[in-house]
């Protein structure tokens, strides 16, 4: 989980760059995105009300879409989600953009109840590790929810250890290692978490000793950025010949 800080009063959701649904974009985690949002903006005592900022922008609970908002491409969000699997928001915390110093205690005490309701939220999910039967750990092992297919795989790291950020509910978790077939298994995530703590679950594939498949890093996760591959991709992200020779003149000239 992550959080960025911006202008304007609201909280935006993931997924700024394409659209793909009634003018919003949306992940295959929407329902956790949506949480973690509501729950920041709801104990705000002013991102909940209605054009805060006069600017006749409507944000239904303090909360938007990023790309409902406005479409960017190349984000930190998109980018933290994709490929490093965290789960990233944006607080957009004053209609001001540059706030006066002495605003700053006032900005501390509408967010700190906000803040620590956030960070708890960590602790939603499942956690674990893969092991063989051995109880050697697995790396590089997909695991995910089965109907959640993500551009890159969420897979276990080098120790074996998964986390999965889920709502509480009944999931089939997809274990699956690198050219063998996929074990899943049901698991019902409990209402409340125990002990500040996701729910825990080791999985043990039945194979003996570590796999050569599973040396491979991410063969599936493209290595281009997405929006490098639309045709219609901003101008702020494409080189510029313009700016390159600019460069070199002020380099020259100076």
């Amino acid at each position: 989980m992550d959080l960025k800080l911006s202008g304007s009063l609201t909280v935006t959701t993931v997924t700024e760059a394409t659209g793909t649904s009634h003018s919003r974009s949306l992940t295959p985690d929407d329902d956790v995105f949506q949480h973690l949002a509501h729950t920041y903006a709801s104990r705000n005592p002013n991102m909940t009300k209605p054009d805060q900022c006069k600017n006749k922008m409507n944000f239904p609970n303090g909360v938007t879409n990023g790309y409902s908002w406005y479409p960017l491409q190349g984000g930190m969000q998109d980018y933290n989600y994709i490929w490093a699997q965290c789960f990233e928001i944006t607080l957009e915390l004053s209609c001001c953009k540059y706030p006066r110093e002495e605003k700053l205690p006032y900005f501390w005490n509408d967010n700190k109840a906000s803040l620590i309701e956030y960070i708890k939220q960590v602790h939603l999910g499942i956690k674990g590790q893969v092991f063989d039967q051995n109880k050697n750990p697995l790396p590089n092992v997909i695991v995910e929810v089965q109907d959640r297919k993500h551009i890159c795989p969420f897979r276990t790291n080098k120790f074996g250890e998964y986390y999965l950020l889920l709502l509480p509910g009944s999931y089939e978790i997809n274990v699956t290692v690198p050219g063998h077939e996929p074990h899943v298994t049901k698991v019902v995530i409990p209402e409340k978490s125990q002990h500040f703590s996701a729910l825990k679950k080791n999985f043990v594939l039945p194979f003996q000793g570590q796999l050569d498949s599973l040396l491979v890093s991410n063969p599936s996760c493209p290595m281009i950025p997405l929006y490098k591959m639309s045709p219609s991709h901003s101008a702020a992200t494409k080189p510029s010949l313009f700016l390159f020779l600019l460069t070199l003149l002020h380099i020259f000239f100076k």
